[in-house]
């Protein structure tokens, strides 16, 4: 497979294929220098290596206790932000109101770490969906209608959960107050 040239600002590293440990040791301490996702295949062509290698590197970083988030646009270290709150929300909609949903959160200054739902074979599932702005909704509902993709709420009759993390409780309970003034949490 050739390799194609770098687009980005991180210059390509490579590795030869026994040097996985190093490898996985520099993926791990670029995803924590940078503040946006880094797509799979953008890492596959930075450490030279296959996008399945990389998927494999990022399963063993995670089981080893990294704080590694698969992401719609990447992967990414997301530490907690200094002194912010968190919050689970029940909500129940159609998919189209997600975009209206996902606005009034970010919007309100939280943002959504993820969606969860119950299923009935498989139990919790989640997807990692690190939104904090009106473009990242925008890309993320692009993203699902270019897709054709179902939402994870499909399963559940559009029951499910999202974590938000804001960076001050009133920004949670005012988020709260839109989303049930509007019927998207459940009671």
């Amino acid at each position: 497979m050739a390799a194609r040239p770098s687009t980005g600002k991180v210059p390509r590293i490579g590795f030869p294929p026994a040097d996985s440990s190093a490898r996985r040791g520099k993926i791990e301490n670029l995803l924590r220098t940078q503040k946006t996702p880094i797509q799979g295949s953008r890492l596959a062509e930075l450490f030279n290596v296959s996008r399945q290698c990389i998927v494999q590197d990022l399963a063993i970083l995670r089981a080893g206790g990294a704080q590694i988030e698969a992401t719609p646009r990447g992967y990414i270290v997301s530490p907690r932000a200094q002194g912010a709150v968190r919050s689970v929300l029940a909500c129940r909609h159609k998919p189209e109101r997600t975009q209206e949903e996902l606005e009034i959160l970010v919007d309100n200054g939280c943002k959504v770490l993820d969606v969860i739902v119950e299923h009935p074979l498989y139990g919790e599932l989640r997807g990692a969906l690190m939104l904090s702005s009106r473009a990242d909704v925008a890309d993320f509902c692009n993203n699902w209608h270019n897709s054709r993709a179902q939402l994870l709420s499909s399963l559940t009759d559009g029951v499910h959960l999202h974590t938000i993390e804001a960076t001050r409780r009133d920004r949670i309970t005012r988020a709260k107050s839109q989303l049930r003034a509007r019927g998207f949490l459940l009671r």
